[in-house]
């Protein structure tokens, strides 16, 4: 634990200027990131009296052994330099926004020459219209069954689509009337069109136009005593309705903003959003995350703010956000909005009326979320912390394992050898730091030689990227930044295996954790711990140990390694198949002639498995970009005549599992 005055900056060296600075701890690692409209004054608020600060501030500046800081321009640079740098570093000690969800949004592929509507996740297309975010798909589905009554447009996949072109059938959704079945003709692509446009105009707020309409038309039809129509234009207008009622009008119509709202205790904040178009409530979503410093609640609105709308999610940015608090930079948030938007934003705190009714209710809800996160995590949290408490007893470590990475290795008979190596922080997964693993230098199934082979090659590159941090050609241009970077210059990323891991945990007995102590040893890496699960009766083996050591059934510390192990072995599994696969289909069509590797690669992207590829027809591989109807007719020979040979079965040597074709 470091003493702040060790590296306090000298008098006067910190300028009075805006700008962005970095706490690192002893192995050069950034802890910290913090924007200040003047340096000099936020870094020496860090340098006053311990006892002073908050818990959490206090814990980041004894953790740290230097600071540096770079002066930018403005506050709209140092905000968007801080944001950058939060993303590049991924900071222990700052806030982390995480959205523990994925959230579905409706989508409307308008790129496509009969758009469809469907439920959309992740990141967005060029080409397709996104509504939302919605809380749960199911609710995205009820209301598109509603309007599809009203606007039959095609809700179909392009499998469905194309099976219905095929046999001149549309599919039940066309029978029922909730479809307008492009598919067989009924509709031009214009007609279409003109109905997707009317649903879009719906979904964007312009509903109280739409109704009147159909209104007007319900009773010019009652007049002309086409009572069919009529009656069937008032169920079209009873549908749409429903649809309304699903979400709620709280605003006048034509407001576009998001209502953000802010729950928080001494150690977690909860965030809500809703989204407002035009005058209702078209969505909804929220996260919970840890607080590691005293930031106000003006400050944890600005980060929540730069989470969701970073660059990826430019086009969701309303004219206004509504805000429990301003900003400290509030000028320089809604500039850096507004820049981001294309035109202006407003950011501001509603003080009465109708909106500030909907932000108290979206304050309910975030108290609502942590409140539930908290019931949810209190055990959650409780047994993880005992679970590392128990690997560090049991195993004689120095501290508990915060960092823990595990190994496993796949192979088919000696070929296509590949290792998995994951990672949990905190005894959870951290997925971005997985790694993948093709071994090369071993010949046949001998999993301890590659498993020393994987060790090598990661503890390797973990001294090669610490020898990296500290060569004088990679230290940052910034003079004000003593010391080097843990980003890769070549390839801006950082630089993830200079982290060493608390403990290091192999799948297997004795052999495979002396390959792996070998290894290790051999590099000169001492001071890492290692140890093995071995599958059969769940033993612990240490390295140079006789004995197993053995856990208890029911410890949480047992659990933590073989959800590990299971990991580990779900990991590779899954690259080996795909490699597999691969394989499977360049071996398949070697007697194809001119099917170079591009060509190869563009099937499997298309078809996906050996399976599926098999299944296909003709015109189906021919509308495969770079194919035409002779290509694709020799495909299906070469498949056809594949087929009559049975293939091996596919056995993992290391499980014994036996690998599905296709899965």
């Amino acid at each position: 634990m470091a003493d702040p005055a060790t590296y306090r900056p000298a008098p006067g060296s910190i300028p009075d200027a805006p700008g962005v600075y970095r706490f690192r701890d002893a192995q050069r690692q950034v802890i910290y990131v913090g924007k200040a409209k003047s340096l000099r004054a936020r870094l020496s608020s860090y340098f006053q009296d311990i006892a002073g600060l908050h818990p959490r501030t206090q814990q980041m500046v004894t953790t740290a052994a230097s600071v540096e800081w770079t002066v930018v321009s403005n506050e709209v640079e140092a905000l968007q330099l801080e944001y950058t740098w939060i993303k590049e570093y991924d900071p222990r000690f700052n806030v982390k926004y995480r959205d523990d969800k994925s959230y579905p949004w409706l989508a409307v592929t308008l790129n496509e020459e009969f758009p469809r509507v469907m439920v959309g996740r992740g990141a967005k297309r060029k080409g397709v219209r996104y509504f939302g975010p919605y809380s749960h798909a199911w609710a995205i589905r009820e209301t598109v069954d509603l309007l599809l009554r009203v606007f039959p447009m095609r809700s179909c996949s392009n499998g469905v689509f194309k099976r219905s072109e095929q046999i001149g059938r549309p599919c039940l959704l066309g029978y029922i009337g909730k479809c307008s079945a492009p598919c067989v003709g009924r509709v031009s692509p214009e007609e279409h069109r003109e109905i997707v446009d009317d649903f879009c105009s719906f979904l964007a707020g312009n509903t109280t136009t739409y109704i009147k309409r159909l209104e007007r038309d319900m009773k010019a039809a009652a007049g002309e005593q086409e009572y069919e129509r009529a009656a069937r234009l008032r169920d079209d207008i009873d549908a749409l309705r429903k649809a309304l009622d699903k979400n709620a009008v709280v605003l006048g119509d034509g407001t576009d903003a998001d209502v953000i709202a802010l729950a928080d205790d001494p150690l977690e904040v909860g965030v809500q959003i809703f989204s407002v178009r035009g005058g209702r409530i078209r969505g909804q979503r929220g996260w919970v995350a840890d607080k590691t410093d005293d930031a106000g609640t003006g400050e944890m609105v600005e980060r929540a703010m730069m989470k969701l709308y970073d660059g990826e999610h430019a086009e969701a940015i309303p004219r206004e956000v509504l805000v429990p608090a301003l900003p400290d930079d509030a000028d320089a948030v809604a500039d850096w909005l507004s820049r981001q938007r294309g035109s202006q934003v407003a950011v501001r705190v509603p003080q009465r009326g109708d909106k500030r009714s909907l932000m108290e209710t979206v304050e309910r809800n975030a108290k609502q979320a942590l409140i539930l996160h908290k019931t949810k995590r209190a055990s959650d949290l409780t047994t993880r912390t005992r679970a590392l408490e128990e690997l560090q007893v049991a195993l004689d470590l120095p501290e508990a394992p915060l960092r823990i990475e595990c190994y496993d290795i796949s192979n088919l008979q000696g070929t296509e050898v590949v290792a998995s190596m994951v990672v949990f922080e905190d005894g959870l997964p951290r997925k971005s730091e997985y790694r993948r693993f093709v071994i090369r230098g071993v010949e046949g199934q001998n999993d301890v030689a590659s498993m020393h082979e994987t060790i090598t090659r990661r503890f390797r590159r973990y001294l090669d990227e610490r020898a990296a941090l500290a060569a004088p050609e990679i230290a940052s241009e910034d003079p004000a930044a003593d010391g080097p970077r843990l980003v890769d210059p070549d390839t801006g990323k950082p630089r993830k295996f200079a982290y060493a891991p608390g403990l290091v945990v192999v799948d297997g007995g004795p052999p495979q954790v002396a390959a792996a102590h070998d290894a290790m040893v051999a590099l000169g890496v001492d001071d890492i711990p290692l140890c093995g699960l071995a599958k059969r009766l769940e033993e612990v083996w240490l390295p140079g140990e006789e004995d197993p050591v053995i856990l208890p059934r029911t410890s949480e510390g047992l659990y933590l390694l073989q959800r590990l192990r299971d990991e580990a072995h779900r990991f590779a599994i899954s690259h080996h198949r795909g490699r597999r696969s691969r394989t499977m289909v360049e071996s398949a069509l070697d007697d194809v002639p001119g099917l170079g590797e591009v060509r190869r690669k563009a099937l499997l992207r298309r078809f996906g498995s050996l399976k599926k590829l098999r299944s296909a027809t003709v015109d189906e591989i021919a509308a495969v970009p770079g194919f035409g109807p002779r290509t694709a007719t020799a495909v299906v020979e070469a498949l056809a005549q594949d087929r009559s040979t049975p293939p091996a079965p596919a056995i993992n040597m290391t499980t014994g599992e036996i690998l599905e074709e296709g899965s």
